[in-house]
């Protein structure tokens, strides 16, 4: 005796009770459910279900199988379905899931971009089990399950076809560790917010153009940060304190910043900030956005002025990793669980050492340090990078708009 499958496919225009209906005819056989996977996509239902029974010569299940064969028939004519029916045996090949997710995002998927996807991890000897969409709007997310693949070699392959293919793609392992609580280090400015803070205060200085070159420059890793800094700071020299007010009404948060923080919080992540910018500004984001953590340096004030001078240790590239660290075994994290993102040189150090780096929005040399890159201008993208999906945000958006006030 061998252990046999009934493979049933049921597809057509979705409606209430299918479910129900099949099952209540596979209960009068002899037969256990190995797997079941359903999608709806506009109104029309795909719906698999493998069974496993005893087979072979000595069991008579010849005239059971025909009467299950025949009765599955009789439910889909009636619910206006297609079936299909293939038998065969239970292996283990069949019971593989994915280990690794592959997540693919873009403002729009064409099929040439999914085409080129799987044709490289066809191509590296794997298996995509499985796929789901985590997001339609405002950029399309898709996951895929994939077996079989080693996760570096498959990572390179599929940023080289991504980047030709003009979307973005993540490599990551999954099990419990994917689910489990995390700590997302962000970097601040041209990050969490839009624009860099020393450009908004050297427009009130009058030095704009002179510090944007600065900070160009130690974007690209083409200058030392700390160097940069010095530099940048000197030219605010006697600005008035007041100037600090002026600035925090006019720093603006990048698209899906709160929604991406308001979420991670619902799930118990810890969240920090670090950034090559100032206390005076990142203070109020620590307040208004509920983080846990932030390091950024302290601009010098004396007598109510701006002296052009930084006090203390800066917080430069390495700065910031021991930041991520710090803040790693403050919330009893293993750094595994961590994940950065940045956009510039200064936050490779970070990107390197986390368990998953991610460049948002990113220059050259960061994309390609990183573990996988996000050009949407929507920063939430990245909720998506981590397995929840669109609907599941709103879902809870929805629980909290309806909850009583307390």
């Amino acid at each position: 005796m061998d252990q046999r499958t009934l493979l049933i496919t049921l597809t057509g225009p979705d409606r209430p009770g299918v479910t129900s209906r099949l099952f209540s005819v596979l209960a009068g056989f002899p037969v256990t459910v190995s797997d079941i996977e359903q999608v709806v996509i506009r109104g029309r239902l795909t719906l698999g279900v493998l069974v496993a029974y005893v087979g072979g010569p000595s069991t008579g299940t010849g005239s059971t199988l025909g009467a299950m064969w025949t009765a599955v028939e009789r439910v889909a004519e009636d619910l206006g379905l297609e079936v299909e029916l293939s038998t065969g045996s239970l292996t283990k090949e069949q019971r593989r899931r994915g280990r690794l997710s592959v997540s693919v995002l873009g403002p729009s998927l064409p099929p040439a971009a999914i085409a080129g996807i799987a044709g490289k991890i066809a191509a590296a000897g794997a298996n995509i089990d499985r796929i789901e969409r985590l997001a339609q709007w405002p950029v399309t997310c898709i996951e895929l399950s994939v077996s079989g693949a080693d996760p570096d070699a498959l990572r390179v392959e599929l940023a080289a076809e991504a980047a030709a293919q003009q979307v973005d793609v993540a490599v990551q392992r999954t099990g419990l560790s994917r689910r489990a609580k995390r700590l997302i280090v962000m970097d601040v400015d041209s990050t969490l917010i839009q624009g860099e803070v020393i450009e908004l205060l050297a427009a009130h200085a009058g030095c704009l153009d002179e510090v944007a070159r600065v900070t160009e420059e130690a974007m690209r890793g083409e200058l030392d940060f700390a160097e940069s800094l010095r530099r940048r700071v000197a030219l605010l020299e006697g600005l008035p304190a007041s100037v600090f007010d002026q600035v925090r009404q006019e720093v603006v948060l990048t698209a899906g910043a709160r929604t991406l923080v308001r979420t991670l919080k619902r799930l118990d992540y810890r969240f920090a900030i670090v950034s090559g910018g100032f206390t005076q500004i990142t203070d109020s984001l620590v307040a208004e956005l509920g983080i846990d953590y932030s390091a950024a340096n302290v601009l010098e004030v004396v007598d109510g002025h701006l002296t052009g001078r930084v006090t203390g240790d800066i917080v430069d590239r390495p700065g910031k990793a021991r930041a991520l660290e710090r803040f790693a075994m403050e919330a009893g994290l293993p750094i595994s669980q961590t994940v950065a993102i940045g956009d510039g040189a200064n936050d490779l150090d970070m990107i390197a050492v986390a368990g998953l780096g991610i460049a948002f929005n990113a220059k050259p040399v960061v994309r390609q340090a990183a573990d996988t890159a996000v050009n949407s201008p929507y920063l939430d993208a990245i909720l998506y990078l981590l397995g929840i999906s669109r609907d599941e945000v709103e879902a809870a958006d929805a629980e909290d708009l309806l909850a009583p006030m307390g």
